[in-house]
This record gives C-alpha cells, structure tokens and sequence, in this order.
C-alpha cells in the first residue's frame, strides 16, 4: 500500500525545466560535479545531469500511468514495457520480468550436473547445459545460423529485416531491441548500476561485470577444443574461435568489410558516422567507445592493473599483456594461409599478408604514393615539409 501511494505521489511532480535544476542539484565549483540528489549521483557535465533528472521524473510518471491502466486483479492491461524496481531493468513481457527477479534471490535451486553451477531456476540451466554440449536448437529460416536460445534467435531475425522499434528519445537513435535502448541511454546518463562485491568497481551491463568478476578469481570456465585456450567469458571464447576458422559474421552495411566480433564492428561504424559520444574529463579527448575512453584515462593517472604471473611486468591494458605473455610461452596464434607462417599479434599477419597480396591502403595525398602501413606513410610525409623549407 505504501508502494502505492509513493507512486501516485511521485507523478504529481512536474518535469523540471533547465531554470528548475537548482532545486534538485548543487554545483561543487572545484570538483566541477553536478549532484543529482535522488539518483544520488554525481556527473562531471551538466547536460548529462539534465538528462537524468528527465528520465528520472518520466519514468515516475509512466509506472504510476501504467499502475491506472491496470484491471482490479493487478493484470496491466496495455502497458508493453516491464520495469524490475530492484535494478532498473525493462522486459517486453511480465513473464520475463518474473523470470528475472529470481536473480535477486539468494537461494539456486538448480544446479549443472557438468560444471556445479548454480541457477535460480530450470530454463536457465537447460540454457547453461548447451555450453557444454555445444547443442544449438534454434535456426535462423533465411541465413540457417544456429542459436542456444530462442530469444537469441530473435534479436537475429532483426538483423535480416532491419526492424529497429525502439528510439532513443534524447539523441534519435534506434534499436531493435528494447534491452539495447536501455543499455544505451546510459551513455547519455552515465549510468553504471553493477557494482563488484570485491573492489567496487561499476559497470553499464552485467555482462560486463560478470567477465571483470574473473580478475579477482581468476576463473576462466570456457575453454576453446582446437587450441585449448581459457576464456573467462564465452563470449570471448567465441571471438577467439574465429581466428581458427577465418569466420567473420558481422559485415558494415556501409563498406561491406566484415569483422569477427560485434563490438568491432560498433567500433567500425563510427568510422562513418564521426560518432564520439564518450569524452575525457581531463583533457576533453572524445572516443567512440567507453573502453577506449578507460584505456586513455590511463595515460593520464599511470594506472597498470594487469600484471603478468610469470614475470610482474605491468600493462595498461589487457591486450598487451595477452602478447606479452606469449613471449613466455612462444605462443603464435595467428597464422598465414599463404605461406603457413605464423605470428604472436594479429596486426602483424595483417602486414605480412600485404606482402604476398600486394596491397597498400595508406596513401600520401600530396604526392599519393602509397604504403602497406601507418607507419611508413607518417616517415615519407616530412620529405614534403622539408621541401617546403628548402
């Protein structure tokens, strides 16, 4: 009944306008944050502050409209979207939001006969046994690709229709699911609701949260069949398997290049857009990823959290510290099809293969003489500036 009652309260509450925001904020002048007291958070830029105080009041006001819409036995009659009020999360159907909320309860019932884990409740772990038995039955009608789970069948269908439903109401963009909206509201609001319990690091999705889990325990539970490689997220298991089979399935609708990950074919993308939506508050740099916002920031405070067991040498990220342990361990994944030689980094076959295909890609646009690399196209243009001085 109290729940009840704080809704109907919250919707009497007008959206603040941009005169109105002294009210719900105080400005610290020499930490230049903005507080939103009840988010109880704090943001280094003020539009951003302003756009989470209004999806704080319109979410407000859209549970209580929906609450009205609902029949005397508590069934929403209209309402589409589903709002766990423990974490945030939105599902399309009440099932799922069910569903969900087991997550949030301590007891696992259910436990993997393979692996020992633990899940709250049966349908997740028929789900989980198929990582282990590689069994995939859900097929795609027009492209034949295999899924795990029908709800990821589903969000693939979109990419064959082009179907994108659901649009961000502050920057335009669309997505196909509602999931994915949500995620990405956060760039706007620089949300980061999953916290570690260890060291109390916080992350825009759980999946993020669940791959950073695996520094503290080192658990690596997914282990690719050709080369026996450890992962501690499936999901980067998969993009490692790819560098066996040459399987690139995401392709740029813009160019035609394909990629063997999602996130590098986002990535991609902002190529063409120019899209840098995360920036610096040190320097103002702009990136169009927050992982390579994070990468950068260490430039600036020093920061090496990964650490190599063998010998101690430190890194900022975690992709040098991957190539550098494969000099303890001679490791040399990446082969030549060509010539069958084999290379510890990816971007080194790439170069070796320009030499059997011929290919130079970096060109000067004074002169336009053209070179397989970045590199030497930067040491060939001060032949031109030095002529210019001369």
């Amino acid at each position: 009944m109290e729940d009840k009652l704080e809704e109907s309260q919250a919707c009497d509450k007008t959206q603040p306008e941009s005169s109105d925001v002294s009210n719900q904020e105080c400005v610290d002048t020499e930490k230049k944050a903005y507080h939103f007291d009840i988010h109880k958070k704090t943001f280094s830029q003020y539009n951003v502050l302003l756009t989470s105080i209004k999806l704080k009041y319109s979410k407000m006001c859209n549970k209580t409209t929906a609450k009205s819409r609902s029949f005397s036995k508590g069934i929403q009659s209209d309402q589409t979207d589903f709002e766990c009020l423990i974490c945030g999360k939105i599902f399309s159907r009440k099932s799922y939001l069910t569903r969900h909320k087991r997550i949030h309860r301590s007891k696992k019932s259910y436990r993997c006969d393979i692996c020992d884990r633990a899940f709250n409740d049966s349908s997740t772990l028929t789900n989980h046994r198929r990582i282990h038995t590689d069994e995939k039955p859900y097929h795609c009608d027009i492209c034949g690709r295999r899924f795990t789970q029908f709800g990821h069948l589903s969000r693939h269908k979109y990419t064959h229709s082009g179907e994108k439903p659901h649009r961000c109401d502050i920057c335009g963009k669309a997505f196909s699911q509602v999931d994915s909206l949500t995620r990405h509201i956060r760039i706007h609001t620089g949300e980061k609701p999953y916290q570690c319990g260890v060291c109390g690091k916080t992350f825009s999705r759980s999946s993020y949260l669940s791959v950073h889990k695996s520094v503290h325990t080192r658990e690596k539970p997914h282990r690719c069949d050709i080369c026996g490689k450890t992962f501690s997220g499936r999901g980067n298991m998969t993009n490692h398997k790819r560098i066996h089979t040459g399987e690139k399935p995401y392709h740029c609708n813009i160019c035609g290049k394909t990629f063997s990950g999602c996130n590098s074919l986002t990535s991609h993308i902002q190529v063409h857009t120019g899209d840098k939506p995360y920036h610096c508050d040190i320097c103002a740099k702009t990136f169009s990823t927050s992982s390579r916002l994070t990468r950068h920031i260490r430039t600036h405070t020093g920061e090496k959290p990964f650490h190599c067991n063998t010998c101690g040498k430190t890194f900022s990220q975690n992709g040098h510290l991957t190539q550098h342990v494969r000099v303890h361990t001679g490791e040399k994944p990446f082969h030549c099809d060509i010539c069958g030689k084999t290379f510890t980094q990816r971007g080194h076959l790439t170069l070796h293969i320009r030499g059997h295909t011929g290919e130079r890609p970096y060109s000067c646009d004074i002169c336009g003489k053209a070179y397989a690399d970045n590199q030497s196209l930067t040491r060939h243009k001060p032949v031109h500036t030095n002529k210019k001085k001369s």
